[in-house]
């Protein structure tokens, strides 16, 4: 396994990370994701920590912390030997204390979370979405003072936007808070939203990505063709609606370009994808999922080798959508462009 420094921080992470979103299976979204127990949960870890793979991601909303509570249970024993990270933010309930990210509820959720993992510490601990509520020295100051009680290491944020992100990092420069290392984010060959904004911010200020859904919500694994239904057991028959929408054609022409990929290396599609993310710029690691060991394992073999320039140049030009607006002059008209080079 190759280990890769989270962003500006002196954390080592592994190139792939599990995400624990298949454990628990509660819920109508989270069912569909899978429904891991405990026992068939320690397995894959073991295949995990047999691989290299140390980091292990989840979040409280999670079948409801049925996942955090798996998780920690896989985990019991060798904790010292892996990195846990998990999120909070989202409602957990209908009640106004169950959701965002106030001191109180920061608090509560994080001390809710080391219960649940049966731990004492959090590895990287995440805001997963802003609270617009919340002043952000609020939250930089709970997070501050939930580091130095020991109860979370580093901290970072999921699905912010460029001005909230830079909003944050630029208040904990000017208060002496710590700073943000890590951002989770969507990232895969059929949603590249994130070099708008995000990945030029990721390099200026040092942050991490570390990347949600690499397989655009279960798209890119090599089963979805065109012209054919929808596979048997497809999750995305229940669902698409939750996830990031991909227009079908568009997807077909990845899914093109990575089966021509896949003749010439002989790796399968879901490898070359995850691959590709892996050879990104600002990229730390890559979270992937399994329901079960034939998925893990495949997902493996997404390190190890590289493509070609050549290959990353044909799935970059296969991928490609056009900008949304800032961004289009700086692609398009020459003036631009000079003066703002793309981040890829």
């Amino acid at each position: 396994m190759e280990y890769r420094r989270l962003g500006a921080s002196g954390l080592q992470v592994p190139a792939l990370s599990f995400g624990a979103g298949t454990f628990g299976g509660r819920g109508p979204l989270f069912g569909a994701w899978g429904d891991t127990g405990v026992e068939e949960a320690r397995r894959l870890v073991d295949i995990c920590v047999d691989a290299g793979i140390t980091m292990f991601d989840t979040a409280d909303v999670y079948s409801a912390g049925a996942s955090e509570e798996v998780l920690g249970a896989a985990l019991k024993g060798r904790r010292d030997k892996v990195l846990i990270s998990t999120k909070a933010g989202l409602p957990m309930g209908d009640g106004p204390a169950d959701a965002g990210t106030s001191r109180s509820r920061l608090i509560t959720s994080v001390d809710d979370a080391l219960r649940r993992l049966d731990t004492d510490h959090i590895d990287l601990f995440q805001l997963h979405a802003f609270d617009a509520g919340a002043p952000v020295e609020e939250v930089l100051s709970t997070l501050d003072d939930l580091v130095r009680a020991g109860k979370i290491r580093y901290t970072g944020v999921s699905n912010f936007s460029g001005w909230q992100t830079m909003k944050s990092l630029a208040t904990a420069e000017r208060h002496g808070r710590p700073r943000y290392v890590a951002h989770q984010v969507y990232y895969s060959l059929v949603g590249r939203d994130y070099e708008w904004e995000l990945m030029p911010l990721g390099l200026d200020q040092g942050l991490g990505a570390i990347v949600w859904s690499p397989l655009g919500w279960g798209r890119l694994t090599g089963r979805i063709r065109r012209g054919r239904p929808l596979p048997a057991g497809s999750r995305l028959h229940d669902t698409a609606d939750y996830g990031p929408p991909v227009d079908d054609e568009h997807l077909y022409r990845v899914v093109d370009a990575l089966d021509e990929i896949a003749g010439e290396t002989g790796r399968a599609v879901p490898q070359i994808a995850l691959r590709w993310l892996l050879q990104r710029p600002t990229v730390s690691s890559v979270i992937i999922g399994a329901r079960n060991e034939e998925q893990l394992r495949q997902n493996l073999g997404a390190v190890g080798w590289s493509l070609t320039p050549d290959q990353m140049a044909r799935l970059d030009a296969a991928s490609e959508r056009p900008a949304p607006y800032p961004h289009f002059p700086y692609r398009r008209q020459e003036g631009f462009a000079r003066l703002n080079p793309p981040a890829v």
